[in-house]
């Protein structure tokens, strides 16, 4: 599935289940909150905290979430994610070229 269908899939489940879109507002928080649900599980699962009983200790399912808030706001603010990541991979290229490559604390053993 592309940016594009991604985008155009969520629209649609949008329009036939959803009602109408949350505010932009509401979405940015949803987005916060579902950020804050995957760095629970990472915390938990690659840091020193242990999970509670019945807790999520699926990570997928947060960046999904995520994801789908993020799709949700795009359409909202009528930003094509295909087109604004390609503009933001050639920008990262363009600026981090030799950056990371030069980078000391990336290319050392430590």
């Amino acid at each position: 599935m592309t940016l594009e269908e991604a985008q155009a899939t969520v629209d649609k489940w949008i329009k036939e289940y959803g009602v109408r879109y949350f505010s932009e507002l509401t979405n940015m928080a949803c987005l916060t909150e579902e950020v804050g649900e995957l760095a629970r599980v990472i915390s938990r699962k690659y840091g020193d905290q242990s999970f509670k009983a019945g807790e999520s200790q699926d990570p997928a399912d947060e960046m999904a979430d995520i994801l789908w808030v993020l799709l949700c706001l795009a359409n909202q603010t009528g930003v094509n994610l295909t087109e604004a990541f390609e503009r933001n991979m050639e920008k990262k290229t363009r600026r981090d070229a030799t950056r990371h490559k030069n980078n000391p604390k990336l290319t050392s053993n430590h």
